[in-house]
């Protein structure tokens, strides 16, 4: 059994001769495919529109979104948290930025988790010249389980306003006008705000690729908050209420893994009614990326783990995406070995893919901070995919045990 499929092609005339003739002649030429081949064209444009449904109806929805504007004025007071376990390079060069913001009032909680390596000096000497800064301390102690979720408990219970906004020790604000950014909404409804927080430029592949993972992932959760699922938020660059943590019994769901103080929290309290997004470039805060293979695989790792506890609903959506993106590449190289009729089909719809993709993702990328990857966007797309599937592989072999510092 042989299936025919017709695709018209024009015969190259010169004007004169059209000129002279009342129509110009149309030759159809045959393109042969076996049914092996239908089906695997058909499977082929069926992960490519599956795909084309999360550039099209979910982040081009981040592309399109306006902007907000910096707020003028200061709605109410708000509790910075910052957890630092041995950071005093970090809390050297980027705690001033954030004790220094644009904001009438505010307090910078820092917690000192175990630290030996100068961090309680450092904040002893910095504390009496910053009246906004509020020092937690915490012990060697064998009673309770350390870890990042207990040092950020820690910092909610010792702070004094109900708005918190959360980021990291090796983490700095794009600009004085950040908390103004991160402030509590007009809305009532809000309970959370997710932000973003994108990676410093290093030379070398490692960067870039660790650059493209962040932009992808904050393309993913942002553009799904707007579309009324938010499924995650990112520690370094987020705000909830106080209230919102202890009504739902902070990280107790939760605590026995190591990472999830920020998606998994979001996971499970964020609605479409109580969460809110900011993108302007006022509320990006800017962090230290990881600057080996194996730093950024523990890293990886860690979020890999958490990812296994988010909703139901969440997890389904977010593998289909991958799934399909995997099936997609699987089904071009497939096609590659068939007939060359195969290969042109499979090659234009591959083509199509890359053309769309590029119309919205630059603005993105432009839009998040990252204009300098525009031009390596489609070779960073498959390099990221390939990494992200052997990382995902990696991860379900060697320690479970993965601490946060």
């Amino acid at each position: 059994m042989r299936v025919y499929f017709c695709l018209i092609f024009y015969q190259h005339r010169s004007v004169l001769q059209i000129k002279n003739e009342k129509f110009a002649p149309v030759y159809f030429n045959v393109v042969i495919l076996n049914p092996v081949e239908i089906c695997l064209i058909s499977f082929f444009t069926f992960c490519l529109l599956v795909q084309l449904y999360y550039v099209l109806f979910v982040h081009l929805k981040l592309a399109n979104i306006s902007v907000e504007h910096v707020p003028d004025n200061a709605k109410s007071g708000v509790s910075v948290v910052v957890c630092a376990r041995n950071e005093i390079k970090n809390l050297e060069k980027y705690l001033p930025s954030i004790l220094e913001q644009n904001y009438p009032e505010f307090e910078v909680v820092v917690v000192n988790d175990r630290s030996w390596d100068g961090t309680e000096e450092f904040l002893e000497a910095l504390e009496k010249k910053y009246a906004n800064l509020k020092i937690v301390k915490i012990l060697d102690n064998e009673k309770f389980i350390a870890g990042k979720k207990f040092a950020v408990t820690m910092g909610i219970k010792a702070s004094k306003y109900d708005w918190l906004v959360f980021t990291d020790a090796d983490c700095e604000p794009e600009s004085a006008n950040w908390l103004m950014c991160m402030q509590k909404p007009v809305d009532e409804r809000t309970e959370i705000v997710l932000g973003y927080s994108p990676y410093l430029k290093k030379k070398g592949l490692l960067n870039a690729l660790i650059r493209f993972e962040t932009f992808f992932t904050a393309v993913n959760y942002l553009s799904f908050a707007l579309k009324g699922m938010p499924y995650m938020g990112v520690g370094r660059n987020m705000a909830y209420k106080k209230s919102l943590f202890f009504k739902n019994k902070g990280f107790a769901a939760h605590m026995h893994i190591p990472s999830g103080d920020d998606d998994l929290f979001v996971n499970a309290h964020a609605t479409s009614s109580n969460t809110e997004i900011r993108i302007n470039k006022d509320s990006h805060v800017w962090s230290e990326p990881n600057r080996t293979w194996a730093g950024y695989l523990r890293q990886k790792k860690r979020h890999f783990g958490a990812g296994k506890l988010y909703k139901s609903k969440h997890k389904f959506i977010l593998s289909l995406q991958i799934i399909f993106q995997f099936l997609f590449y699987v089904g071009f190289g497939v096609c590659m070995f068939f007939s060359r009729e195969s290969k042109y089909i499979a090659g234009s719809l591959f083509l199509f893919s890359i053309i769309i993709r590029c119309l919205v993702y630059p603005k993105l990328l432009s839009r998040l901070n990252y204009r300098d990857l525009r031009w390596w966007f489609p070779i960073l797309d498959i390099l990221l995919f390939f990494f992200l599937m052997l990382n995902g592989f990696l991860s379900m072999f060697g320690k479970k045990k993965v601490n946060w510092k």
